[in-house]
């Protein structure tokens, strides 16, 4: 009981049967203490100095997902602050891994993540070059994210009021060390998701930037006057008095897009099918955090007991849901065909499309434009958020036919090249457990077909 424990954990949860066996499997096979052969960090713990605009992203707990970061939100750092935390600065190959909240999701990084800087919400593992036994990011990702790996961050997780992944364990963490052959072949299969990933990203891109064309608003300059002003009954009547609701900016995006008297009512309707946890003994909930930034859908499979109070609709497939808290973060995704009756959190507005495809409504309510001014319709300070009835008002002229076939298809071809990265990082997962459990050569013939 006291081996590997210096700490002296009594805690039966670090004792389970299942974890054990899993770690006689690590220690029958050829492994390494992470420090070995990689450096081990974490990001400042000092307040860090927020600026827009720098482009030098700030890597946080919530950026690392399953191998890839989710840069869809977050803040940058300023210039200064950046050159003064060169010991917090990422590079490429570093392995970021977070320590609090989501523990244990873990993503390699890449050339398009930086300039990036990071908080002390995650620990950076650096591979090292002169290491007796070098390992590359992409393995030692996969490796992280395997049964074993993450066997490994719950199990040495400590605290009651926010639980956090020491650097320390980090740094014991034992890890699996196979063949160059071997390790090369699954940071190959982890590159080609990288590249599905990427394609689907493009793809989104595309959408985008047809739809805006559609609508108006690429190259859109709207006006920014010094001051200006708004009729007392223009306010009485929307019950607001922030100035930001008249600006002249917001009042010619309003005209532009309502130049055909249509409002999202004329081309979604809600779904409101209330979940009821007292009907099942399971359920796969949708959270906001599980929106991914392409549009995709996470979901968690949950015992009805332990159903939160936010678990509140139904969702069908094609369905699309649009986060209506702080909605500028741009949450908004579709519902696939096997997340049908999937139950939803009430922080999302259900919406059936009516007069559009899934694709071009979820596009639309993710623009930018959209999203401001979405939020401007937000209320409340600490969550602000919008009404649905006043998602269901927002102007939407006519789309052109052959602008919405364009839409959608990028759209999907998104969704199929996204689908295939997850099944490659999947297979190369699974393959480090085959290795560990059945040997190299079983794992091989396993990515081989995977590949396919």
């Amino acid at each position: 009981m006291l081996s590997d424990n210096e700490v002296q954990r009594l805690d039966s949860t670090y004792f389970l049967r299942d974890d054990l066996t899993l770690i006689d499997e690590i220690r029958t096979a050829e492994w390494e203490h992470l420090s070995q052969s990689c450096y081990v960090t974490d990001g400042i713990h000092t307040s860090i100095d927020f600026e827009e605009g720098t482009g030098i992203r700030v890597i946080s707990a919530k950026h690392p997902k399953e191998g890839f970061f989710d840069l869809s939100v977050g803040e940058e750092i300023s210039a200064e602050a950046h050159r003064l935390n060169p010991r917090t600065a990422l590079q490429v190959s570093d392995v970021i891994v977070s320590t609090v909240g989501t523990i244990g999701n873990a993503a390699v990084v890449t050339a398009d993540v930086l300039p990036a800087n990071s908080d002390r919400h995650v620990g950076i593992i650096r591979p090292r070059a002169n290491a007796k036994n070098p390992v590359s990011s992409e393995y030692l990702c996969c490796f992280l994210l395997s049964r074993f790996g993450r066997m490994q961050s719950r199990r040495e997780t400590t605290g009651n009021v926010q639980p956090n992944l020491f650097l320390d364990k980090i740094r014991n963490f034992v890890v699996v060390r196979l063949s160059a052959k071997a390790e090369s072949a699954l940071a190959a299969t982890y590159h080609h998701a990288k590249l599905k990933r990427d394609e689907a990203e493009a793809q989104i891109t595309e959408s985008e930037a047809a739809l805006l064309s559609a609508l108006g608003l690429a190259g859109w300059t709207p006006p920014e006057p010094l001051s200006y002003t708004a009729r007392a009954a223009d306010a009485l009547s929307a019950a607001r008095l922030d100035a930001q609701f008249y600006a002249p900016r917001i009042r010619a995006l309003l005209d532009l897009l309502g130049r055909d008297g249509r409002t999202l009512a004329d081309i979604a309707k809600p779904r409101r099918d209330r979940f009821s946890a007292k009907k099942c003994d399971s359920f796969h909930y949708i959270e906001i955090g599980d929106v991914e930034g392409g549009g995709g859908l996470g979901a968690s499979l949950l015992d009805a007991a332990d159903a939160p109070s936010r678990a509140t609709w139904h969702v069908r497939t094609g369905d699309v849901l649009t986060s209506t808290v702080r909605p500028i973060r741009r949450l908004s995704a579709i519902v696939g065909a096997e997340q049908d009756r999937y139950v939803a959190s009430s922080g999302f507005a259900v919406l059936q499309p009516t007069g559009v495809t899934p694709e071009v409504l979820m596009t639309f309510l993710r623009l930018p434009a959209i999203c401001e001014l979405m939020d401007l319709y937000g209320s409340a300070s600490m969550y602000p958020a919008i009404s649905e009835a006043d998602i269901l008002g927002l102007p939407v002229p006519f789309i052109p036919a052959d602008v919405a076939d364009t839409v959608t298809a990028a759209v999907q071809s998104a969704f199929a090249a996204r689908a295939r990265s997850r099944a490659l990082l999947a297979a190369a997962k699974r393959a480090v457990e085959i290795a560990i459990e059945q040997g190299e050569d079983a794992a091989l013939a396993f990515l081989a077909v995977a590949a396919i």
